[in-house]
């Protein structure tokens, strides 16, 4: 074992036993603010440890109440966000399985939804709508699961009901990962049979990942029918990856 990985592997199982503390000690007795504000302290941190650094190139400024959208790269993805703009998330209940990092996310406001499960699905439709209309920021990855970097997989469009129910702006992000040269960095790809210990190890062996995150126009959903929406985000997004 390379002196470097077990280094950053060390870090980061301590950064994992203090989120678990701050789940379990402190998030019960705080108030979203500070919640929000630990989630991103703490999103940031662990991405340091994985030699990651977030910047945000161009694109348009952020809303604060949104229903928002990206293209899904990683398990790295959710950190990514919340390291700019906690948010909270809807994501596949595989996620759920994650050692101590399912668990973590889970506290900071994840919504689990099983693949193809109708009940789920109504469940969380719901959930989403009473958030977004007590003026939270929800986001979610329309694809349903990860897609190679550079490619931009059909939106499942039945999410996309609740910006138009609650009459908010869906705000799509454009997210990838590069290496010093800015070409894509080999090491994030999370798809095929690449397991999450893999992928962990994978990235915390790596150079310097820069993932860059590009906020798009926002697109309304107030009147508007689902599909338009989600296609409208997907060119969006599809288009600001292209353009890259």
């Amino acid at each position: 074992m390379k002196p470097i990985f077990a280094f950053r592997l060390f870090r980061i199982l301590v950064h994992l036993f203090e989120g678990l503390a701050t789940c379990a000690l402190l998030f019960p007795w705080v108030g979203t603010g500070r919640r929000n504000a630990r989630i991103l302290n703490w999103s940031r941190r662990l991405l340091a440890i994985c030699n990651v650094t977030v910047e945000a190139p161009g694109g348009v400024p952020a809303l604060q109440h949104a229903l928002i959208v990206a293209n899904h790269v990683s398990w790295l993805d959710i950190f990514v966000i919340n390291a700019v703009h906690p948010c909270r998330f809807v994501a596949k209940s595989e996620i759920r399985a994650w050692p101590v990092l399912g668990w973590l996310v889970a506290q900071a406001g994840t919504v689990f939804i099983a693949r193809g499960s109708r009940r789920d699905l109504r469940h969380v439709f719901k959930g989403l709508v009473a958030a977004l209309e007590m003026g939270q920021r929800v986001a979610f990855f329309p694809e349903g699961t990860t897609a190679p970097q550079g490619t931009v997989l059909p939106f499942h469009a039945n999410l996309f009901e609740a910006a138009v129910d609650s009459k908010v702006m869906v705000q799509p992000y454009a997210l990838k990962y590069v290496d010093a040269r800015g070409a894509l960095h080999e090491a994030v790809d999370y798809t095929g049979g690449t397991t999450f210990v893999q992928s962990v190890v994978k990235i915390l062996s790596s150079p310097p990942i820069r993932a860059q995150l590009t906020c798009l126009q926002p697109i309304d959903g107030a009147g508007a029918h689902r599909r338009a929406v989600a296609e409208q985000a997907h060119d969006a997004i599809a288009g600001a990856l292209k353009a890259a």
